[in-house]
């Protein structure tokens, strides 16, 4: 049975507007945002099927892939299109729609987000401030659930709710980029007057119907879409560059629909963040498991903990004579391991050549899927994204002809080079004008949307496919050279990774500063990629600094994290000598 505000709000909205439907123009829906910001062009590049179910993570741009839904805030709308978006969704939608309004109009709600990504290239500076639109909803605890973009980098976030003219500000609680979800917080009790709360369901199966409600750009009033569910399995999230479990949805997934509820039932089944560019409607929801899984770590530990990984890279053993050659016998499974990651758990049992029986004694098939339900099937990457940090996990493994079984410890694993950085400012070093920075996906992401052909060729390569060999490794480069007497004949030494600073191989940023400070030397001597060689006075260096950093209006030599460092230093050193 529909209930009495559903059935009132579908009359109202039929019997208002049906003459206006006539004179309106459809607007089209746009599967792109912001063009010049990577956010919506960070895809996964298509990599052959023997790594499909890696746990590293490859990432370059792929413009017919997908893009986030949050949309620019002068996307066009007018009163006529308001309308429209709305009397569409409850005509076409029918009794499920009806009901899916009713559910919604207390809870969902409009996100008006301000925000300014630094400059990679320039990493003191920040770029100009832009304004995007998305949607949210509230769940227990006074708290509104949305996607991780709408608010990254953010300045300054409002929220709106449904035939309300008030904007409130809100806070972000928590953020997880890796599986796209944020939670907000409002702190004005005048907000939560009427506002219902919306509880999570379970993972639909296929062919359910899902009705998606949000803030899509056409209009400024609630829309809601209906679809089916069409498939469900581990797919790259654009937006974190992460590949977990979400749902594929035949509902259209427009621009402002990130972070609105797919409602199936009374029930929320998951987060609208995604669609596939040059598709027709192929939308993507972020299922219940993630949700709860992001959810839950904000809850026991009070910030987002994460997604754990073994840090492996497999290969299938589908080839029967590949499997003769590792000694598996008829009727046993499991993958190949290619690659473990130095400073995953895994890296102290297993090694190269292992076949992968089991995880947990689910076993494995040598395409690497494990059974889901109702003989649908999964990557195993689903199985280990779903621990938690530290939990252990019984991996079974074909070694020389032998089994064995390891219990292996489960964590967040980064890579070498971080392949995103919002809501964080740049690293830098500046000495006698040379800019150092560790290496991060977003600076080659400065060189334009076609970074990947556009940037450093040799930086490009390690920042896809090389490991750290030891925890907080980073790879430090020198990006540029802010020219000086001091520094001429330097100039053209730019984007080459520093080896050494006096003769010590460097672990990352903080360590080079410390080895530049080390006063042990008169002169420091840095060496970079091809085998150049940069040697600097370093009394002469420091004075140089000084008229180089008013000359070109930089009010820092190093940024916030390497001077709260220092101070530390230097108050631990004050300490020491007291005592």
């Amino acid at each position: 049975m529909l209930g009495t505000a559903g059935r009132a709000a579908g009359r109202r909205l039929h019997s208002s507007t049906n003459h206006l439907l006539r004179t309106c123009r459809t607007l089209a829906a746009h599967h792109s945002h912001f063009s010049n910001n990577p956010i919506t062009h960070l895809t996964t590049r298509s990599n052959n099927n023997n790594d499909r179910f890696s746990n590293f993570c490859i990432t370059s741009i792929n413009k017919s892939s997908y893009s986030t839904c949050s949309t620019p805030s002068n996307s066009v709308s007018t009163a006529a299109s308001d309308v429209e978006s709305d009397v569409e969704s409850v005509q076409s939608g029918g009794g499920e729609a009806y009901a899916a309004i009713e559910l919604a109009l207390d809870s969902v709600v409009k996100i008006f987000t301000v925000a300014s990504s630094p400059s990679y290239f320039l990493p003191w500076q920040n770029k100009s401030q832009r304004e995007s639109m998305g949607s949210g909803f509230v769940i227990s605890g006074r708290r509104i659930l949305t996607n991780a973009h709408v608010v990254a980098d953010h300045t300054f976030v409002l929220v709106r709710k449904h035939g309300s003219p008030t904007k409130y500000r809100a806070q972000v609680q928590a953020v997880g980029h890796e599986c796209d979800l944020a939670i907000l917080v409002v702190d004005n009790e005048e907000f939560w007057e009427g506002t219902n709360s919306l509880e999570l369901g379970d993972v639909p199966f296929l062919q359910e119907a899902v009705a998606v409600v949000g803030y899509p750009q056409g209009g400024d009033n609630i829309s809601v879409t209906k679809g089916v569910v069409s498939r469900v399995e581990p797919t790259q999230y654009v937006h974190g560059a992460t590949q977990l479990l979400a749902i594929q949805i035949d509902a259209a997934i427009n621009p402002g629909n990130s972070g609105g509820p797919a409602i199936m039932g009374n029930k929320v089944a998951g987060v609208a963040f995604q669609n596939l560019s040059n598709a027709e409607n192929i939308g993507y929801i972020i299922p219940v498991p993630v949700i709860k899984h992001f959810i839950a770590g904000i809850e026991e530990t009070g910030d987002y903990v994460g997604f754990c990984s073994m840090g492996l890279s497999c290969q299938p053993t589908e080839n029967a004579q590949l499997r003769e050659h590792f000694q598996m016998p008829p009727g046993l499974t499991g993958v190949l391991v290619s690659r473990i990651n130095p400073v995953s758990d895994a890296y102290r049992v297993l090694k190269k050549d292992d076949i992968i029986l089991s995880f947990d004694s689910v076993p494995i098939a040598n395409d690497g899927s494990v059974h889901f339900r109702n003989r649908e099937r999964i990557t195993f990457d689903h199985l280990v994204s779903m621990k938690k940090p530290d939990d252990t996990a019984q991996v079974k493994v074909l070694r020389d002809g032998k089994e064995h079984e390891f219990s292996v410890t489960l964590r967040p694993l980064q890579p070498l080079v971080p392949v995103h950085q919002f809501d964080k400012l740049p690293s830098y070093f500046i000495f006698a004008g040379l800019i150092f920075i560790p290496l991060t996906q977003p600076y080659l992401h400065e060189y334009g949307e076609d970074w990947y052909n556009a940037s450093p060729r040799r930086l490009c390569e390690r920042a896809l496919r090389e490991l750290p060999k030891k925890a907080n490794e980073q790879l430090v480069i020198l990006s540029q050279v802010l020219m000086d007497d001091i520094n001429t004949g330097y100039e053209r030494l730019a984007d080459l990774q520093v080896k050494k600073v006096n003769g010590i191989e460097v672990d990352n940023l903080k360590h080079l500063r410390r080895l530049v400070e080390d006063r042990s030397k008169e002169s420091v001597r840095f060496d970079l990629d091809d085998e150049r060689v940069i040697v600097l006075n370093y009394d002469s260096a420091k004075l140089a600094t000084s008229r180089i950093l008013k000359r070109h209006r930089i009010p820092f030599a190093m940024s916030r994290d390497l001077i709260d460092e220092q101070n530390e230093a230097d108050a631990n050193l004050a300490c020491a000598s007291i005592f």
